[in-house]
């Protein structure tokens, strides 16, 4: 479904463990917005819900809620660290056409 580079397993990894609460999780999701029409998210969570796909790359769990799960299928994610600036980016074989800051996409 989704894949976490090693890089991104790295950088989730040091964030999950060097939060000041407890984070069991790292949720990948889509919602509507950004410039082109659908944005991901990233947010540290204390636990998956109920209906969430959890998956295991590495030491991270990563939470999916069901309506993002079709959106990031295939996506590869990736953390890049360089000196015009460090993040998360996201490779989406399924989208028609991505924003320049590489946060949005549409299907």
């Amino acid at each position: 479904m989704l894949i976490l580079t090693d890089s991104a397993q790295k950088a989730a990894h040091r964030f999950i463990t060097s939060n000041e609460t407890p984070v069991s999780g790292l949720r990948i999701s889509v919602t509507s917005g950004g410039c082109s029409d659908l944005q991901y998210g990233m947010a540290l969570e204390e636990a998956a819900g109920d209906n969430d796909v959890v998956l295991e790359c590495g030491e991270v769990k990563v939470f999916v809620d069901p309506l993002s799960a079709p959106y990031l299928n295939g996506v590869t994610v990736d953390f890049q660290d360089t000196m015009e600036g460090g993040g998360f980016k996201f490779q989406n074989p399924n989208a028609q056409a991505a924003c320049g800051c590489g946060n949005s996409f549409s299907a």
